[in-house]
């Protein structure tokens, strides 16, 4: 049987006729497709990505071998095998996830009423999906953020797993969707005996259409066979495109675990194996004995563990004892290595380290600026392709909005500024801040300022107070 819950496909090309009719009963090309994308490399980073996050590594599975008979590696049981996580790679993608969108984004439109609708639909719960969205995209390269129209009519964001959609693009640079396949495992209760089914959403323009899987074919749901993108009690509302809107972290959707993957595994490797060598004692090391006073070495062994002593004996003049084969552990080595590793890590995923000397050293500006250069640069590329993929929801809550009668904005435009989270010197940028009146407006000085979040609510209370301290003077 098809094993959709371990599906996920590279990204396709493939043409299919525009025809809604057409796509929706051509289940052998999608069941065909499905099929060539399972063992995809594509799919194996995603997951693989989303495993080290969770702190689920290669080491984990790890096996302390040695050449035995026959020239084969066997496992050995009886020598430490610690198998520790140092999770550099979970602690860069809040780092650049923290950086990118540590504090939310601003709205900012000519059109009055516009830029309220948007604010009320970019609300905290939207910032906060938006944050998984960006997730996505490092651990998987690609994110998906699905807008629909809940039973109340009101437009509605959804966030889909990366590894759980299978695009097909209209064009090579993916920017317009001909069709999306979202595979999935539903789990439910049969009583007390939990089961789950395999379950296939086909996307395309009309809406959405379901099926379930048998034997490794595609037959219709029989509870819910097609639903349209838009609708509420009393009319339909449709959208001119699919409602799935594609997020990037980079151009080549690269995700962040291929880049570092072969760094943070030495790293929990050189971890492991210093432990191991800490914990090689006279117990579970290599011993060399001389003049045993017993029968065979698996006693030896065993007495020595039980009562921490062994009994020799000396024969024909030749002195018995027992003596240690062992290379001695440097611990400054391990220590060089595991700093070079993180170094590493950082400088291949472009983040930054926060406790560069340079930090304790002289914190200016400049300085911080230049720790932050890679994961600026980086930055830059995501944000481009963010507001790219918000010129898609804007198209979308147009749409929304001119159905509800809240006006037609098609001819105006918005725009989003992201408000990252950046290390300043505070000091230095005040007094730059002061430097500035006079030559630059109060209203630029204040949006600089590091205490204000809000310029304009700032710029309004500024703006009192003057009005107040007038008042007081001509009083």
């Amino acid at each position: 049987m098809f094993d959709f819950l371990n599906f996920f496909g590279r990204d396709s090309a493939a043409k299919i006729e525009k025809n809604p009719v057409r796509v929706s009963r051509d289940m052998n090309f999608i069941e065909g497709e499905l099929q060539k994308f399972i063992t995809s490399e594509r799919r194996r980073n995603m997951l693989t990505g989303e495993r080290y996050y969770l702190g689920e590594h290669d080491i984990l599975d790890r096996k302390r071998q040695a050449i035995g008979e026959g020239g084969e590696l066997t496992e050995i049981e009886n020598l430490p095998n610690n198998r520790l996580v140092d999770n550099q790679f979970a602690k860069l993608v809040d780092q650049k996830k923290g950086y990118f969108l540590g504090k939310p984004f601003t709205v900012r439109c000519e059109n009055s009423a516009y830029e309220k609708e948007l604010k009320r639909l970019f609300d905290s719960n939207f910032f906060s999906t938006l944050r998984n969205v960006l997730e996505d995209c490092y651990l998987g390269g690609v994110g998906w953020l699905y807008m629909y129209y809940n039973e109340e009519g009101v437009l509605s964001f959804r966030r889909f797993k990366p590894y759980e959609i299978l695009p097909f693009w209209k064009d090579e640079e993916h920017t317009e969707l001909d069709l999306a396949v979202r595979v999935y495992r539903l789990y439910e209760y049969d009583g007390e005996m939990e089961t789950f089914k395999d379950k296939v959403e086909v996307y395309d323009k009309e809406g959405v259409r379901f099926y379930e899987t048998d034997g490794g074919k595609l037959k219709a749901d029989k509870k819910k066979s097609f639903l349209p993108y838009a609708f509420c009690d009393r009319e339909v509302y449709g959208f001119s495109r699919i409602p799935l809107v594609f997020f990037k972290a980079n151009s080549k959707e690269i995700p962040l675990i291929t880049r570092v993957k072969t760094l943070q595994d030495a790293l929990n490797t050189a971890r492991s194996d210093f432990m191991n060598n800490m914990q090689e004692d006279c117990r579970n090391t290599i011993l060399v004995i001389k003049n045993y006073d017993g029968e065979d070495l698996g006693q030896f062994r065993r007495n020595l563990s039980q009562y921490g002593a062994v009994k020799v004996r000396s024969i024909d003049g030749c002195e018995g004892g027992v003596d240690t084969l062992r290379v001695d552990v440097n611990s400054a080595n391990y220590i060089a290595v595991c700093d070079m590793l993180k170094k590493a890590i950082i400088e291949n995923g472009r983040g930054y380290d926060p406790r560069d000397e340079r930090m304790s050293s002289n914190p200016n500006q400049l300085n911080i600026k230049t720790m932050l250069s890679e994961i600026d640069i980086d930055t830059n590329n995501t944000e481009m392709e963010f507001r790219r993929s918000f010129g898609e929801i804007f198209t979308f809550i147009k749409d929304y909005l001119y159905n509800l009668g809240k006006g037609d904005f098609s001819d105006e435009e918005a725009e989003i500024i992201f408000n990252r989270d950046v290390l300043v010197n505070e000091t230095e940028a005040i007094q730059n801040c002061r430097s500035s009146l006079g030559i630059l407006s109060r209203e630029t000085v204040i949006s600089q300022h590091p205490w204000v979040t809000d310029a304009e609510k700032e710029k309004k209370k500024v703006e009192a107070e003057d009005f107040s301290a007038q008042y007081m003077a001509d009083i």
